[in-house]
């Protein structure tokens, strides 16, 4: 699947308002407006007005939301969860897997180490993405099974 610009940059900016929640690595991100307006600027959101209380805890709501469809199992479920959200917010375009084509849906998934919360979107083309950096999470797991092997070789 071909993901345009556009596109990526809405998944990205996704990911980064997922990852501000205090699930993610224990700190609010979002803890105030000036936090929001920095996520903001951040992102490049375009046509934003003055931001108030009202509008920082909206942005907080529908980050749950979105965290929901991180962390379901599932195309089908995710599908349902993301046609809620639009339904809601009053447009009308439709996640489908019409005519025997798979689900128009990237992959969402929360990180294969245990103890990482941190969402990503896996934009890969055979859906092998594991984990939210290779850097991180990937490493420290690779390092644990190394060690693992060499406890059971030892042994």
């Amino acid at each position: 699947m071909l993901i345009n610009h556009d596109t990526r940059c809405a998944l990205d900016c996704v990911v980064d308002l997922i990852n501000t929640a205090p699930e993610s690595e224990g700190n609010e991100d979002l803890s105030d407006l000036a936090a929001l307006r920095d996520f903001v600027k951040r992102n490049r959101v375009s046509d934003v007005g003055p931001l108030g209380e009202s509008d920082l805890a909206a942005v907080r709501a529908v980050r749950d939301r979105f965290a929901e469809v991180f962390s379901s199992r599932g195309d089908r479920a995710a599908a349902e969860l993301i046609n809620t959200l639009i339904a809601e917010a009053g447009t009308t375009p439709r996640l489908t897997d019409h005519d025997s084509y798979a689900w128009h849906v990237h992959y969402f998934a929360p990180g294969a180490a245990p103890d990482c919360h941190r969402a990503f979107v896996d934009l890969s083309r055979n859906r092998s993405r594991r984990y939210c950096s290779s850097r991180t999470c990937g490493n420290r797991l690779h390092v644990a099974a190394y060690r693992a092997r060499q406890r059971e070789a030892a042994s």
